[in-house]
């Protein structure tokens, strides 16, 4: 085994962490104060290849390989979680999705584009009658002649405010995950509008926003893959699409420790640095120990993607245990700075409030557990 990151990877953590240091970090705050979605920082990041991190070059794209994909959506969220994941559904999944199910013409058509950070992509799968259990949506595409007409709403989209692209899942046929389809969604065709805006716990900075489908008229071509492939599709980027949230939650935990550590070196409590303290040491150590099995975790079920291994049971540890961490340790994160965890004045707060999200989107905890028994003991 070698746990080294290799010249490229780490190349790409030093260019991504720099990039987060000047142009997110110090914004954040206000960012999330004043609900901000940063449109600039996604065109400075398509500069240096991020937005299209996982695009060939072909389109334009850095064709990275997986770990420095978890790598980049780890520091990016290390400054700001919100940016990380308007990162993590448009360059982990949107791009993904548009290279292996589009059709050639619309591969060239958006690709280089949302590379270059011009478009985003929103992934619209949620329905309000259908969280966890994708299969039961009723979003319906009926096929008339050269297009689908698309009726339905879809809540909680990712980026759908500012998104081109939205891939949307729509049901082509009878009840069940056979039944569903999926289409490449201009954010301009006559019959999309936006719904309501998500006012959120946290991750403020990034936008979530409910498509309305009327009477949508899609060009058949928007078809990704075949009729009924959709629930397959979506499965298999759900399996990836949670390699970027536990990498969002590995950012969050490291915030969280380096806040923590710096905390604990400069404050001063009864004549000594209250990280002389054990009952503060002791919560600085966890989160250390926490924060490397969260990255061994992620970067091993990088890897085996890498590998061209299957992922859904790695993505799904990798997915829970960061996310379980990354809320733990925030709260513990507030608890050392005391008082001052509790204010806007130091960033501990919103690594609370930015952390409980990762362990509801891309499947909650209990759905992680379920996949992970089910891997164990089969459909009893």
């Amino acid at each position: 085994m070698n746990f080294n990151l290799t010249d490229d990877q780490r190349a790409v953590r030093e260019a991504v962490a720099t990039f987060a240091a000047r142009e997110i970090a110090p914004n954040a705050a206000a960012w999330d104060r004043d609900h901000t979605f940063p449109v600039d920082v996604f065109a400075a990041l398509g500069e240096i290849g991020i937005m299209g991190m996982s695009v060939s070059e072909k389109y334009g794209g850095a064709q990275l390989d997986a770990i420095s994909v978890a790598i980049s959506i780890e520091e990016i969220s290390r400054a700001d979680a919100g940016v990380g994941v308007t990162v993590s559904v448009h360059a982990g999944l949107i791009t993904r999705i548009i290279e292996q199910f589009a059709r050639e013409e619309l591969r060239v058509a958006y690709l280089p584009k949302m590379c270059a950070g011009e478009w985003l992509g929103g992934f619209a799968l949620t329905e309000a009658e259908s969280g966890s259990d994708a299969s039961a949506l009723r979003t319906r595409a009926v096929r008339d002649g050269d297009h689908y007409v698309l009726d339905g709403r879809k809540q909680w989209v990712t980026n759908a405010g500012f998104a081109k692209a939205l891939v949307i899942f729509a049901r082509t046929g009878g009840a069940g995950p056979k039944g569903i389809s999926a289409f490449l969604v201009d954010r301009e065709t006559p019959g999309l509008m936006l719904g309501r805006k998500t006012e959120k716990l946290g991750i403020h900075s990034s936008d979530t926003t409910d498509v309305v489908l009327e009477g949508a008229r899609v060009p058949a071509d928007r078809l990704l893959g075949s009729e009924g492939e959709g629930y397959k599709i979506a499965l298999a980027s759900l399996g990836i699409g949670r390699l970027g949230i536990a990498a969002q939650s590995v950012g969050i935990l490291a915030a969280c420790l380096d806040t923590a550590q710096a905390y604990a070196r400069d404050r001063r409590q009864f004549g000594s640095p209250i990280g002389h303290f054990q009952a503060v040491a002791f919560k600085i150590a966890d989160m250390a120990v926490d924060l490397d099995a969260a990255r061994l975790l992620l970067y091993r079920a990088a890897w085996m993607k890498d590998q061209g291994m299957q992922v859904l049971d790695a993505s799904s540890k990798a997915k829970l245990f960061a996310s379980t961490a990354a809320r733990k340790h925030a709260a513990e994160c507030v608890q050392v700075l005391g008082g001052y965890g509790y204010t806007t004045e130091f960033p501990a707060e919103r690594y609370y409030r930015d952390a409980k999200i990762t362990e509801i989107y891309e499947g909650t905890s209990e759905v992680q557990r379920i996949l992970i028994a089910r891997e164990l003991l089969g459909r009893l």
